[in-house]
């Protein structure tokens, strides 16, 4: 039995949605310095949709690939909806990961509310810091040399 499952090894090996989006509306990056995973969420928004979503990943396989189905289960929905996006959710959509690789799944989720909050942050939206507990408490420890728990 292999250690990754067939969605694993698929968004890894064809990833979706990677590149830069240039003039993107909302920009997240990630980054855990243990393993070494960083990931950059572009995000374009109209009437609160996101309709394009593209990333960059310097990482593992688990990184990449969870960073693929993340964007792939946020493009096309509401603002509100893909911020409830969680780890264990896009874990599930790759049919499971390694335990040791479920951070992957975090930087992914982290990713996409670093994205839609500076979108709201250029746009002067009005935001609940709960709803970005995960990205700001990660900000919070990089800022004061932290760690992020993991």
């Amino acid at each position: 039995m292999s250690l990754y499952s067939e969605k694993v090894m698929d968004h890894f090996k064809h990833p979706r949605n990677v590149g830069v989006i240039e003039d993107a509306d909302g920009v997240g990056e990630v980054g855990n310095a243990k393993c070494g995973d960083i990931m950059k969420m572009y995000i374009k928004v109209e009437n609160g949709i996101l309709t394009d979503v593209k990333f960059e990943t310097f990482g593992c396989g688990s990184a990449i690939a969870s960073s693929s189905m993340a964007t792939e289960m946020i493009k096309g929905k509401p603002l509100s909806e893909a911020l409830g996006l969680t780890n264990k959710a896009v874990a599930e959509a790759l049919d499971g990961l390694p335990a040791y690789k479920m951070h992957c799944s975090v930087l992914a989720e982290q990713a996409v509310q670093a994205a839609i909050l500076d979108y709201y942050k250029k746009n002067n939206i009005p935001y609940d810091e709960a709803d970005f507990k995960c990205v700001l408490c990660a900000h919070e420890h990089d800022e004061h040399g932290g760690d992020d728990g993991e």
